[in-house]
């Protein structure tokens, strides 16, 4: 098999023209597995057809602090983990890898970020193979720019165009029977960044060295914080920044269709001595800035929705909210959303309604669903204006004896 791999498949050669990823990487790196390009066919049966499991991720011990896992529990936990969910999690991760490295290589000053976000959301409905909440898109595509760290999606008729002095962050998520990946990076093209982004990669990768069984999650929080606040950065010769935390931001557990679980990973330490627990899932997330305060507060025209998890019941007065609420229901569940998606023609899912759904004069509507308390508003959450913001995230699985970064990637 290895030596007719080694023939048919096309290696990889394009770099990406950005700033943010690890040198060595490629944005076609999926030509190894005979994807096409650009990547058309669904992962399913790229590796269906190779007779392939998908790719794992990398396997990472626990801190030496993890003490509570038995080799009975570990054995129990790794076998639930391979048959139920990590399967349909590794699945994902893939999708994800291919998608966003298709997505850098659109990534050039000029480029139009709703552009952006509708390619690299049409390619990972192709790849995903869409059906509905079954598998799909996890949640919208945040390209967020310098002073705005998360939750900003251009709405239609937003022309903003990415900038060769500009700092994007990129998150994006997939999902296979409810299993979300939840992975961001950072972009920019002008080196004086790059300790920022250093900071922040690091600080996310010792906040995942620091993830165990057992483990509190204020003792994460504090380690992430020592990494990250102990670089500096020179905007202008003699202009000396330190990085900051944005401290009410934080990472996650992730569960089924319920992208924020209960569990907050926090990147400062804040006291909480709630401990992680054997087979829990966790985004881990950490955000920076420089020539900012330190925190985040909402602002802008709010682009993400969600409906409440644990949404209660509640009467609605108006037709047009009921009937948003059923489309919500149908399309996305639990799931986060936005408004480019219920524009669409298919309201968000070709499979579920086969080019109808198109929502329009929906606004009211979903305003009655927001002060019902049925849908959450998600503003994009800001840094002072002047600020520049960076971000990395991975999911991570803890598993008996280890956990796996489901979503590494040769990227970062």
């Amino acid at each position: 098999m290895a030596e007719s791999l080694a023939t048919t498949f096309t290696a990889a050669k394009k770099v990406p023209e950005f700033r943010g990823v690890r040198d060595g990487h490629f944005t076609d790196y999926y030509a190894k597995f005979g994807q096409s390009e650009p990547p058309s066919v669904p992962v399913s049966k790229l590796f269906g057809d190779l007779g392939m499991p998908f790719p794992a991720g990398e396997d990472v011990p626990y801190p030496g602090q993890t003490t509570r896992v038995t080799d009975a529990e570990a054995r129990e936990i790794t076998a639930d983990e391979i048959d139920e969910r990590l399967a349909s999690l590794r699945e994902a991760a893939e999708v994800h890898r291919q998608v966003r490295s298709y997505a850098q290589s659109l990534i050039k000053p000029g480029v139009v970020l709703k552009d952006l976000c509708e390619a690299l959301e049409e390619r990972n409905r192709e790849l995903v193979g869409e059906r509905g909440l079954e598998r799909g898109i996890a949640f919208p595509t945040g390209c967020s720019l310098n002073s705005v760290a998360a939750h900003y999606t251009p709405n239609n008729g937003d022309e903003t165009t990415l900038g060769a002095g500009d700092v994007m962050k990129l998150d994006f998520g997939t999902q296979i029977n409810g299993h979300i990946i939840d992975c961001a990076w950072t972009v920019s093209f002008d080196p004086k960044y790059d300790l920022l982004l250093e900071a922040v990669r690091e600080a996310t990768e010792t906040g995942i060295r620091a993830a165990g069984v057992d483990v509190a999650l204020t003792d994460i929080g504090a380690q992430i914080q020592e990494v990250m606040e102990s670089y500096e950065v020179e905007l202008e010769p003699g202009r000396i920044y330190p990085v900051k935390a944005l401290r009410n931001l934080n990472g996650h557990s992730i569960g089924p269709y319920n992208i924020h679980a209960g569990k907050s990973v926090p990147i400062v330490a804040n006291g909480d001595r709630t401990r992680m627990e054997a087979g829990e899932m966790f985004a881990i997330e950490t955000f920076g800035s420089i020539n900012g305060r330190g925190e985040v507060h909402e602002d802008m025209e709010c682009s993400h929705y969600m409906k409440t998890f644990d949404a209660p019941h509640a009467s609605l007065r108006l037709k047009s909210a009921r009937s948003l609420l059923s489309h919500i229901n149908k399309t996305f569940g639990t799931l986060a959303f936005c408004r480019r998606w219920l524009e669409r023609d298919d309201g968000g899912s070709a499979f579920i309604h086969e080019g109808g759904g198109k929502q329009e004069r929906y606004m009211g509507a979903l305003r009655h669903l927001c002060d019902a308390g049925l849908v959450d508003a998600y503003p994009p959450l800001c840094e002072v204006p002047g600020a520049y913001t960076a971000q990395y995230e991975h999911t991570i699985v803890l598993k008996g004896g280890c956990k796996e970064i489901v979503s590494r990637g040769t990227d970062y």
